[in-house]
């Protein structure tokens, strides 16, 4: 007498192993690339006092931001992100340049690299503007016309010509 059972645990085994692989492919993370790619030239091919703002952005493009307060420093930013499943994304990897030029010759004056490692934590304040008034509570709108008066309008309300004082009898 021939034993049935041996396929159908051949196609359990081979149904946990795709449900496995597909598990395993689930986790598998997503790879995300922001801000500035370098092409042609890297940042740290261009040379101080060599560069000036018209040869930077022939190598490099325009920058990703140029300072509020001085117009002559410009920031290359990029960065890398990484989600698995459905977790938040982390930043793995963070490249920012600084390029300063001089005001006049509007050469290079300075080359600065900062990564990941250079940045810092802010503490975000969770406060928030005081406002005129008063904030009221869900009880407060639900019951706040009660005592008021009626609830339903006048007759007479939106009648043109009359007023909000005005009775006619």
């Amino acid at each position: 007498m021939p034993v049935r059972s041996r396929p159908l645990v051949h196609w359990a085994f081979v149904a946990g192993l795709g449900i496995g692989g597909l598990t395993l492919g689930a986790c598998t993370p997503i790879v995300a690339y922001s801000g500035f790619q370098a092409i042609d030239s890297q940042p740290k091919d261009l040379q101080i006092g060599v560069d000036t703002k018209s040869t930077v952005r022939a190598k490099l493009g325009s920058p990703s931001v140029q300072s509020t307060f001085d117009p002559n420093v410009w920031f290359y930013i990029s960065q890398v992100k990484q989600r698995v499943a459905f977790r938040r994304p982390q930043v793995i990897s963070r490249q920012v340049t600084a390029l300063t030029f001089d005001r006049e010759t509007e050469m290079v004056r300075k080359i600065e690299s900062l990564d990941l490692g250079d940045g810092k934590q802010i503490a975000f304040s969770g406060r928030e503007t005081p406002t005129r008034g008063r904030e009221m509570t869900v009880l407060e709108q639900l019951l706040g016309s009660v005592g008021r008066g009626t609830m339903l309008p006048n007759q007479d309300q939106g009648v043109p010509g009359t007023r909000p004082g005005d009775r006619r009898r």
